[in-house]
């Protein structure tokens, strides 16, 4: 796309920030590579489902779910930085303007291609030493109301993304750590225009308000959500990335920030989590083997265990393959009714796996003692014999048996999953990034931490301990390999995807997706339809979306005609409409260069030169 030069970029403030000018230590600062800039970008003001055009570019785009986080990205990458670079720009506004769905305050999976190797950074949450099984039970042994335990301490992970990010950075990053949190610094001492998702959220969401610090700080004295273009400052977010910015991920972990964070969990009014500043000091982002798989002419690349989201793709994708050649996946611009029930099959039955196998892999071994087992072409054509004409219905798959396990373990119970958000980066070099962060339900825990500043604002802390099974055993005393134990990962939904050529070993592609157990369906989906349909990014992520975690299946809202959904009914399927707002990001590789998608339910853009 055609950008204006950083030095002649006009905004709204009239501000060029360097590092130096927002008060970065000097030694940090030699060679000051990095400039940042106030855009005059705002999220489109629309709600639901807004067409956007995708957008083609050269030499690298960024795509992320808000235009201001885009721009930081798409400025340090204009200015020489790397991927990595470009995404700590990202996660830092997105903590400031997005903070209903990401933010320092959780976790997130990095994947990284550095031109010939593909690594994955965790940066996952880890239940506190102090965590057991009985976490989510009540005095009677029973799991608590969902909510209940979200809006609590209990649900609060030790979070990781710092920590993670900077771990990438050591290894992949061009420009100064400092540098890199000039846009979210800026934006928290300057103001951005509050918008309309945002504001929605605040005014949907019914326990926020309950959090002193953020009562007063996203609600009016009258319990009102701030409006729409409100001009929202956030100094105590400012002074706590300042911090990061100057001391690293030590300064997230120890002191100040952590001393607070400790404080605020432990000292929840009603339902306290048990955290420590040991917790705090002594967390470790991992760098893992990513799961490759061979599909059709490409090679996908994404996260391991404790994601299912690789392998719950790849036996949707992989099952699939081995049903009779559908001879009309597409009818009138939308997947036919055939494609739909083969999916909708080929998930009951990977979702099956996902509940009995998949979980952290430093507690759980595993089936035939690697995660390759559950891909394998001659197990996943056994699965396929399952999927007829009829629907197998609710409930109706069971787990198989890809390898031998020492532990038996039992099915884990379905449990609601939310939130998130998506960062995919093609930079200059040719590196890419797929980067899905998170704190797990729309505002995490519900509890804004201030970092010991005393200023207005903060960031929010995580509800991802939520994502492990409330109930440790089954009726038969069987133990759910995503149980609750201490410093364990609590497994997750996020696949950040990137994918190859197997021929030339080319990056083709870098996408993911926001939206729980839902982000499978949803990128497994947009891969077909770029890479199988011959579709583009945009294209692919305008569909209409079906999904089901192993019972009911659900249709995208108005997005289907009245036959499609009978059709399916009349198959078995027990289908209904429901909401299913994606947050698709998505860049390919052409001939001329790049062209980016981003997702028309949100707010989302591509930049890129």
């Amino acid at each position: 796309m055609d950008y204006p030069t950083v030095s002649l970029r006009r905004n709204w403030l009239g501000i060029v920030v360097s590092a130096a000018m927002i008060g970065l230590p000097v030694t940090a600062l030699a060679d000051v590579t990095f400039q940042y800039e106030v855009a005059a970008v705002e999220p489109e003001q629309e709600s639901g489902y807004s067409e956007k055009p995708g957008w083609a570019t050269e030499r690298f785009a960024v795509a992320a779910a808000n235009p201001l986080a885009t721009d930081a990205g798409y400025q340090v990458l204009r200015a020489g930085g790397s991927a990595v670079d470009a995404a700590i720009a990202v996660q830092m506004v997105l903590t400031l303007v997005e903070p209903q769905s990401s933010g320092i305050g959780g976790g997130a999976f990095l994947m990284y291609y550095d031109g010939s190797d593909v690594t994955a950074f965790d940066g996952r949450e880890t239940a506190p030493r102090a965590a057991s099984e009985s976490l989510f039970l009540n005095g009677d042994g029973e799991p608590l109301e969902f909510m209940d335990a979200v809006a609590s301490g209990l649900s609060v992970g030790v979070p990781g993304t710092v920590r993670m990010l900077e771990m990438a950075h050591d290894e992949h990053g061009k420009l100064p750590w400092a540098e890199l949190f000039a846009p979210a610094i800026t934006l928290a001492e300057e103001g951005f225009h509050v918008s309309h998702r945002l504001h929605t959220s605040l005014a949907g969401d019914e326990w926020l308000r309950d959090d002193a610090l953020a009562g007063n700080f996203y609600y009016t004295e009258e319990g009102e959500p701030l409006e729409e273009g409100h001009l929202l400052k956030n100094p105590a977010l400012a002074s706590i990335l300042r911090k990061i910015a100057e001391n690293g991920s030590k300064a997230m972990h120890t002191g100040d920030i952590a001393e607070d964070l400790v404080q605020r969990v432990q000292g929840h009014p009603e339902r306290p989590g048990a955290i420590s500043l040991e917790d705090m000091a002594t967390y470790v982002a991992r760098q893992r083997d990513p799961i490759c798989s061979d599909w059709q002419a490409y090679r996908v690349c994404g996260f391991p265990p404790p994601s299912s989201g690789q392998l719950t793709i790849m036996q949707i994708l992989g099952t699939m393959e081995h049903l009779p050649e559908l001879l009309t996946p597409l009818e009138e611009g939308q997947p036919s009714v055939e494609w739909l029930h083969r999916f909708l099959e080929a998930s009951r039955l990977a979702f099956a796996d996902r509940a009995k196998y998949i979980a952290d892999p430093d507690f759980v071994e595993a089936p035939g003692g690697s995660w390759s087992t559950m891909l394998d072409p001659d197990y996943l054509a056994l699965r396929a014999e399952h999927i007829e004409d009829q629907s197998m219905g609710p409930d109706g798959a069971s787990p198989g048996n890809p390898g031998d396990v020492e532990t038996s373990w039992a099915i884990q119970p379905n449990q609601p999953e939310s939130g998130t958000s998506h960062i995919s980066i093609i930079d200059e070099d040719g590196n890419g990034l797929a980067m899905t962060t998170t704190i797990e339900s729309a505002f995490g825990s519900r509890m804004l931490a201030d970092g010991g500043t005393g200023q207005p604002g903060g960031y929010l802390l995580n509800n991802e301990l939520t994502d492990f099974s409330f109930r440790p055993l089954d009726a038969d005393g069987t133990p759910i390999a995503n149980r609750v134990e201490a410093s364990k990962r609590p497994r997750s939904s996020m696949s950040p995807t990137l994918v190859f050529d197997r021929e030339s070993e080319e990056l083709i592609a870098s996408l993911g997706s926001p939206g729980g157990a839902a982000i499978i369906h949803y990128t497994a989906k947009a891969l077909v339809a770029m890479l199988d349909w011959g579709l583009n990014a945009q294209e692919a992520l305008n569909l209409p979306h079906a999904i089901t975690l192993g019972g009911p299946a659900f249709l995208e809202e108005g997005r289907f005609d009245t036959a499609v959904l009978d059709a399916l009914n009349e198959r078995g399927h027990d289908a209904s409409e429901r909401e299913l707002t994606s947050g698709l990001q998505a860049i390919m590789k052409t001939e001329e260069g790049f062209f980016g998608g981003a997702d028309p339910r949100r707010e989302g853009v591509v930049m890129g030169d």
